[in-house]
């Protein structure tokens, strides 16, 4: 059996895992990131693969390679982590730093979404003759996208799903970015302004599903501005399959249901076919690092 390193970057924390080449989580391990600076990043990040060794059975000579998933622009080919909001990793040689650490000649980065993006593509049953779309809420709000077994980058800019236009209808006709008006921060922020509490995201979906009367206008709005976000990626790709994944959407499922029913209202009859291939991941947090290291395993 083949393994693989997958590691998810991240500016709050590192996840490792080594993955067997069907996708199997073999073992997994997590530590703290510390993007203070570049070097001590680099570290935190040695330190999870050699945690993940160590509590296996496995040694680095039982390695295929490192499949690595980071955020923001990555130079695939030259192994670069180009720019981030969250790490200290302008320009930073990820592939050379870890082939000169480990020894190990197959080092693959990517952008963490499309290494998650990857997973649950794989775990979905690989289907190389459709069109997939994972989509990620949680901070912030993305998506990847597989068409006939090959991610669509465009010009290297594809897939910033948070940036698409919604227009706000609660407090007035008001145009913004998706991500703005309902990643997991502004759904937080949403219920603060609205009800004068400070509130968590998770307080929100807790008390909605309690009954709360107060918190049903908000998911009402919220799920409203994700399904018109939906909307443009049934028009514009009319995929036959839709991936959801993030803390928003993985720990609160049944917010699947009220998004059909949403992106439904919108839809004309030839694009419903979608609604019934649409779920939520399985994998969850770790699709990341499963998909980092099933990159590995993929023919360049």
């Amino acid at each position: 059996m083949k393994k693989a390193i997958g590691l998810d970057i991240g500016g709050t924390k590192i996840a490792a895992g080594i993955i067997s080449e069907t996708g199997k989580l073999l073992k997994r391990a997590e530590v703290k990131s510390d993007p203070s600076d570049r070097e001590h990043m680099f570290t935190r990040v040695v330190e999870v693969v050699e945690q993940v060794l160590n509590d296996s059975s496995f040694s680095i000579t039982d390695i295929e390679g490192i499949g690595v998933g980071v955020p923001g622009k990555v130079d695939r080919e030259n192994g670069i982590a180009v720019f981030q909001n969250n790490l200290p990793w302008a320009q930073f040689p990820v592939s050379d730093r870890l082939r000169d650490q480990f020894g190990l000649e197959r080092i693959e980065i990517d952008n963490d979404v499309y290494t998650a993006a990857f997973a649950e593509w794989k775990a979905a049953g690989g289907n190389k003759n459709e069109t997939f779309v994972y989509v990620t809420i949680s901070t912030g709000i993305s998506c990847a996208i597989l068409h006939q077994g090959s991610f669509f980058r465009g010009a290297g800019f594809a897939g910033e799903f948070g940036l698409i236009p919604i227009l706000s209808k609660a407090r007035g006709p008001k145009w913004g970015r998706l991500e703005k008006a309902a990643a997991g921060p502004a759904i937080a922020k949403l219920a603060e302004t609205v009800l004068e509490e400070t509130l968590s995201t998770k307080d929100v979906f807790e008390r909605y599903q309690a009954g709360v009367p107060e918190y049903q206008p908000i998911i009402d709005e919220v799920t409203d501005y994700w399904a018109q976000g939906l909307y443009s990626i049934s028009c514009l790709l009319d995929p036959h399959q839709i991936v959801f994944g993030g803390s928003v959407i993985a720990n609160n499922p049944f917010l699947l249901e009220i998004i059909k029913e949403k992106l439904k209202s919108y839809q004309i009859s030839e694009q419903q076919h979608v609604l019934n291939r649409m779920s939520v991941s399985t994998i969850k947090q770790d699709n990341g690092i499963v998909g980092a290291g099933l990159r590995v395993f993929e023919e360049n």
